[in-house]
Formats: C-alpha cells, sequence, structure tokens
C-alpha cells in the first residue's frame, strides 16, 4: 500500500460501514440540536435558554465520562455502539411527540419547554458512553498504518454530517415544520442502526477485564496527564472551543441580528462545516503531521480571528465567509487533534482516554453554549462574541509561550514507527 495513498482507509470494506454509520448519526445529531435550538429560541426569546440547553447536555456528559471510559474499555465495541444508537432513538421519539401539536396542545409552554431540556440531559448521558465507543471501534477496524488517513476520513465525514445535518435542519424547519424535522431524525437513527448490524463483533484488547473502576480510572487519568502532547492538543482546543465557540448563538444572529429566517439560519450553521470539509479533503493529499504543533497553533489563531469577524458583522455574506474560514482552522485543529490521539493512545486504553478528551474538549461544545448564552445576557450577543474570539487568541498565545516542546510537535517519526509495527 502506497505510503501517500489518500484513500488508504477507504480500501477497507468495514471502515466504509463505520463511515456511513457515523455520517446517519453526526447528520441525525447535529440536525436535532438545529431544531432544538430554534424551537426553544421561538418558545422563550432568550439567549440564556440557548446556553441551558448546552448546560444539560453537559451536566451528565461531563459527570458521567470517566466511569463510561471505563465501562468502553471492559465492553464489545460494536454491541456497545448500539446501544447508544437505541438512546439517542428513544431520545429522537420522544422530540418527535413534544413537537406535535395534537400531543402537547393542552400542555403548559413551560411543560414542553422542561420536557426539552430533560431529553437534552439524557442525551448528554448517551453522548457520555458514544464518543469513546466511536473512538474505540475505529482502531479496531483498520491498520495502525493507517490511522492518520483514517481519522482524516472520520473527521470528513463528521463535517458532511455537520454540514448536511443543519442546512437541512433550517430548510425543514421553514418547508415542513419542526415536528415532522424530528420524524426525519428518528428515522435517520434507525438507518444508522441497520447499517451498524453489517459490522462484526470485535474482540476485546483490555487484558484487566474485571478491573477494580477507580484503579481503571486513575490509570487513565495519569496516562493522559502524564502524555503532555495528548494533554497540550485536548486543553488548548477545550480553551479555543469553551471561549471562541458562536455557533449557540446563531438562532440570535439569524432572528435578531442579520434577520435572515430559518433559511439564512441553516447556512450560518453549516458554513464553519463546509470550510471544514474542504481543509479535510485536501489534507487527504497533503498531510499535517510536518510541524504538527505550529500548525495547530495557527490553526487555532486564525479560528479566534474568524470569531471577532463574525461577531463584529452585520452583513450576512461577510458573517457566512467568517464562519466557513473560522470551520477551515477548526478542520485542521481536529485532524492534527486526533491524529495525536490515536498514535499516542495504548488499544487497552482507548476508551478512557477518548473519555477523558470528551471531557476536555466534546463537553467544551456544550459549556461553550452555556458561556455564549450566558455573556451574551450579561453583556450582549455581539460583545460577547468577540470577548470569546479574544480570549481563544490569548489561549494560543499563551500556549506557544509556554511549551516549546509543542511547537516543535512533529508526527512524522510516530508514522513511521506505525509503519514498522505492521
Amino acid at each position: 500500500m502506497s505510503k501517500n495513498d489518500p484513500y488508504a482507509a477507504l480500501r477497507f470494506r468495514e471502515f466504509n460501514i463505520f463511515l456511513g454509520v457515523r455520517f446517519a448519526m453526526v447528520f441525525a445529531w447535529s440536525m436535532q440540536f438545529v431544531v432544538i435550538e430554534w424551537e426553544v429560541y421561538s418558545i422563550t426569546k432568550d439567549p440564556l435558554s440557548l446556553g441551558i440547553i448546552g448546560l444539560m447536555e453537559v451536566i451528565p456528559a461531563v459527570s458521567l465520562a470517566l466511569f463510561a471510559g471505563h465501562i468502553v474499555d471492559q465492553k464489545e465495541k460494536r454491541g456497545l455502539l448500539m446501544k447508544c444508537i437505541l438512546g439517542f432513538s428513544v431520545i429522537s421519539f420522544g422530540l418527535f411527540l413534544l413537537t406535535w401539536p395534537r400531543v402537547v396542545g393542552d400542555i403548559s409552554t413551560h411543560v414542553v419547554l422542561y420536557s426539552i431540556y430533560f431529553l437534552v440531559f439524557l442525551g448528554g448521558i448517551v453522548r457520555a458512553f458514544l464518543g469513546p465507543t466511536i473512538f474505540s471501534l475505529f482502531s479496531l477496524i483498520v491498520p495502525k498504518k493507517v490511522y492518520p488517513n483514517a481519522a482524516t476520513w472520520s473527521s470528513s465525514v463528521w463535517q458532511m454530517g455537520s454540514v448536511v445535518g443543519p442546512a437541512i435542519g433550517g430548510i425543514l424547519i421553514h418547508w415542513i415544520g419542526v415536528h415532522w424535522s424530528m420524524c426525519l431524525i428518528f428515522a435517520c437513527s434507525l438507518v444508522a442502526l441497520i447499517t451498524l448490524l453489517q459490522i462484526p463483533k470485535k474482540p476485546i484488547l483490555n487484558p484487566k477485564i474485571g478491573e477494580n473502576v477507580f484503579k481503571s480510572l486513575r490509570e487513565g487519568i495519569k496516562y493522559v496527564f502524564g502524555t503532555r502532547v495528548i494533554l497540550g492538543a485536548i486543553t488548548l482546543d477545550m480553551i479555543a472551543v469553551l471561549f471562541g465557540g458562536a455557533v449557540a448563538l446563531l438562532p440570535i444572529y439569524a432572528q435578531d441580528i442579520l434577520e435572515v429566517g430559518p433559511q439564512g439560519f441553516g447556512v450560518l450553521r453549516a458554513a464553519p462545516a463546509v470550510g471544514a470539509i474542504i481543509t479535510m479533503f485536501t489534507s487527504a493529499y497533503f498531510p499535517l503531521n510536518k510541524n504538527a504543533g505550529m500548525k495547530l497553533l495557527a490553526a487555532v489563531f486564525g479560528f479566534g480571528i474568524c470569531m471577532i469577524v463574525f461577531g463584529l458583522s452585520s452583513v450576512f455574506w461577510i458573517s457566512v465567509m467568517a464562519l466557513f474560514f473560522s470551520g477551515m482552522t477548526d478542520g485542521i485543529s481536529m485532524i492534527i487533534r486526533q491524529t495525536i490521539l490515536q498514535l499516542k493512545t495504548p488499544d487497552h486504553m482507548r476508551g478512557r482516554v477518548a473519555s477523558v478528551n470528551s471531557m476536555f474538549v466534546g463537553s467544551s461544545n456544550e459549556l461553550g453554549a452555556f458561556e455564549s448564552g450566558l455573556t451574551a445576557k450579561l453583556m450582549g450577543t455581539v460583545t460577547a462574541v468577540v470577548f470569546g474570539g479574544c480570549m481563544t487568541l490569548i489561549t494560543v498565545l499563551l500556549t506557544g509561550a509556554v511549551s516549546p516542546k509543542f511547537r516543535k510537535l512533529d508526527l512524522r517519526k510516530d508514522m513511521e514507527e506505525n509503519e514498522k509495527l505492521e
């Protein structure tokens, strides 16, 4: 197999099935989040309510993350992923019922709103297990020598789902309404479940089955905090997403600032992912392994600049382009971070390392949503977005200044060592 083959990972049938499952789930989840955002803000007209959506999801996701990582390392991965998808399906069906006028016609608005928050909370429980399970299954269906290429395609599919989901969500809110949009989301989860059945069960590589849960968790935490490359990558991305993410405030921009309605909302929501997809397809031909540390720092710095431009813009297409370029820089960050995690994590510890990563990075999306909603409530929407972008720039400068080893990070040596092991 060619060392620079941009389609190396796609030559494995199970990986293609895995990508199909991941696309269906990301499409469904991102579309569901958009539909919920729109419905909740339409009910409340309060920016803080958008932050509460993120908070309701992040509380269980963070609280259960380490325990979920332990379970993932102890259990068969395909079966665990099926249970996660089933859980998401139940939640989607519940939201489908909550947005059905015939069902909720006599129920007060507050009851509907709190019920939505409750289902989002249950979704956070599913999220705690979903990320580590997907990360662990990934490593069982492709050989180590194609991990970086597989990470690129997996991230690309994730971004494709993030593009199509919000765009279709915005369009369908306008065409068929929130209720039937939720019906499509439920159907997508069933498609993901059926597709996953084509992947056979996988062996459990953890030699310490039945290990005491607290000892297992300590081992996972110790490994992450003892591996500075992993710790630096996920910390940098966590802070950037926490302070620099303006996605949670897009309903406010679409409805009140730019005044572009649900279709414009879909375009705004999809713009970052379109930029990320372009970056990721390009990186399949031009890998990012050389000087990875400096590239990661530059990408996150560029992301912060884009957030400041978006926050200050009152012109729709300028806002779209700012979000588009933020997606391009975020795509670089995602690929490098995923490659670091895949190359530096032992097979028997993938669930626990992924769970720590989800606490740092995955949950920072929801915490960022809460932070954005809260700061928008306190200081105004535009000021909140600009403040977040500035905090991202400061974080990058501090990271680069205090960690020269991270600046000099190069992943080519790890790639060569993995090829020798095959």
